[in-house]
């Protein structure tokens, strides 16, 4: 079975990478509760603090841009974490080459 991987790369506002990073914490059951959630992992750069990478696989890329964007729970998700990132963040959708 084909799993949707997505990558977003999350620029934090400078000096809230603490406060970022606490608020992921609470929302990261948000998503592990979701239809089609298999698994995820937050990054930090090593070169550049202020920046993560999120990443989050799917069974199908419909889990993630209907079933999540369209829930009450993203709504939670976005109070919580939205208010961080400057500029917001690109969110991008892979798949495996090689099975």
């Amino acid at each position: 079975k084909i799993m949707i991987l997505e990558v977003a790369t999350l620029n934090i506002i400078k000096g809230q990478e603490t406060d970022f990073e606490n608020a992921f914490n609470q929302a990261q059951r948000i998503i592990s509760s979701m239809q089609g959630y298999i698994s995820h992992q937050l990054k930090r750069c090593v070169e550049q603090p202020s920046q993560y990478i999120l990443l989050v696989n799917w069974e199908t890329i419909e889990d993630h841009n209907e079933g999540f964007r369209n829930s009450p729970e993203y709504q939670e998700w976005k109070l919580l974490l939205h208010h961080f990132y400057d500029p917001f963040p690109k969110v991008e959708h892979y798949t495996s080459v090689f099975h």
